[in-house]
C-alpha cells in the first residue's frame, strides 16, 4: 500500500502539477487511511472493501473529527482509488457511492470598507519595514491574491507601468491580475525607500524581504497582519485570507461580474467563487431589514 501511495504522490506532483501543500495534505490523509487498514489486519489494498472505508469514516467521527475533515479524507481516499483502478491495480472502488457528511456552509469573515481603510492605515511608512507592510497589505486587498502568492512575488513579476502583477497559484498556474493605482504607488515607494535598506547585502529576486534580507515567509506575514488588526482595534480574528474575501465581496457589491472575479481569484470552478454572492445577498437582506418600514 505504501508503494502505491508513493506512486500516487509522484503522479500528483509530476503529472498533475499540484501545489506542495496540496500534495502534503493528500499524503497525510492517505497515510492515516493506510495506518487504519494496517491496524485492522489489512495489508494489501485489494483486501479493503466498502465496509473498511465506512468503518474508517465512522472511526474519524468517533475521534471527534469535523464533517469538513471527514469529507476531505474521503475525497482523498476516492482520488487514490480512482488512480489505482486507472493504473490497473484494482478492479473495483470500495469508496464509490459513499456519501460525504453534509457540511454547514460557513461564510468567510469579510471586513467592511471602513475596516479595510483603518487596517491599511496602520503601518508606519517612515520605516522600511512599515513601507513593506503597507505595500503588502495594499497589494493583497487590491488583487485578492493568496498570501502564498504574495510572498512568492519576485521583482520580475511586478509591472507597474502596465498596472498588473503576474503570480503563480495552485499547481503553479500563472495568472495576470490588475494592480490598482494605490497599491502600485506604495510598491514604488517601497522599492525606492524600503527594499534597498532591508536587502542588506547579496542579491535576491524576492520582492518582499524580512529584516534579514531574505524572502518574507507566510508565517512572517501572518504575524504582521495580526499585529495591525490589533492596532486597528478589529475585534474578530482575521487572517491574510480575510483581505482576499473582502476583495471579492467588495467587487461583487460594486457591480463586478462573477466570471471576472473568478478569473482574478484564480478559482478553477466558479462554484468556489459563488460563496461571495451569498455574502452580497445577506448584505442586501440586512440593509432591507434595517431600512424598510414593513421588513
Amino acid at each position: 500500500m505504501e508503494k502505491l501511495l508513493d506512486e500516487f504522490i509522484y503522479h500528483l506532483a509530476v503529472e498533475r502539477g499540484l501545489a506542495k501543500n496540496t500534495i502534503a495534505s493528500y499524503r497525510a490523509d492517505l497515510t492515516g487511511y493506510i495506518l487504519y487498514c494496517r491496524n485492522h489486519g489489512i495489508n494489501e489494498l485489494h483486501e479493503a472493501g466498502r465496509d473498511t472505508v465506512m468503518s474508517y469514516l465512522f472511526q474519524l467521527q468517533l475521534d471527534g473529527r469535523s464533517p469538513a475533515t471527514i469529507s476531505r479524507r474521503l475525497a482523498a481516499v476516492r482520488t487514490f482509488y480512482r488512480y489505482v483502478i486507472r493504473e490497473g491495480f484494482l478492479q473495483e472502488d470500495p469508496s464509490a457511492e459513499l456519501e460525504s457528511p453534509k457540511l454547514a456552509q460557513k461564510l468567510p469573515r469579510v471586513l467592511s470598507i471602513e475596516e479595510v481603510d483603518h487596517l491599511l492605515g496602520q503601518p508606519l511608512i517612515s520605516k522600511p519595514s512599515g513601507l513593506r507592510d503597507k505595500a503588502m497589505l495594499e497589494v493583497l486587498y487590491a488583487t485578492g491574491i493568496r498570501v502564498s502568492e504574495l510572498v512568492s512575488l519576485d521583482l520580475m513579476n511586478i509591472h507597474l507601468d502596465s498596472g498588473f502583477i503576474r503570480c503563480f497559484g495552485k499547481g503553479s498556474k500563472e495568472r495576470i491580475v490588475p494592480l490598482g493605482d494605490v497599491a502600485a504607488r506604495f510598491i514604488k515607494e517601497y522599492l525606492e525607500r524600503g527594499r534597498s535598506i532591508l536587502k542588506k547585502s547579496g542579491d535576491t529576486p524576492a520582492l518582499f524581504l524580512n529584516q534579514h534580507g531574505r524572502r518574507l515567509t507566510r508565517q512572517g506575514f501572518w504575524k504582521i497582519i495580526k499585529k495591525y488588526a490589533l492596532k486597528a482595534n478589529i475585534k474578530t480574528a482575521i487572517t491574510p485570507h480575510t483581505l482576499r474575501h473582502s476583495f471579492a465581496t467588495h467587487l461583487l457589491e460594486n457591480g463586478a461580474d462573477i466570471r471576472s472575479v473568478q478569473e482574478m481569484l484564480g478559482h478553477a470552478d466558479i462554484s468556489t467563487t459563488q460563496i461571495y454572492t451569498h455574502l452580497t445577498k445577506s448584505k442586501i437582506r440586512e440593509i432591507y431589514d434595517r431600512s424598510h418600514p414593513r421588513a
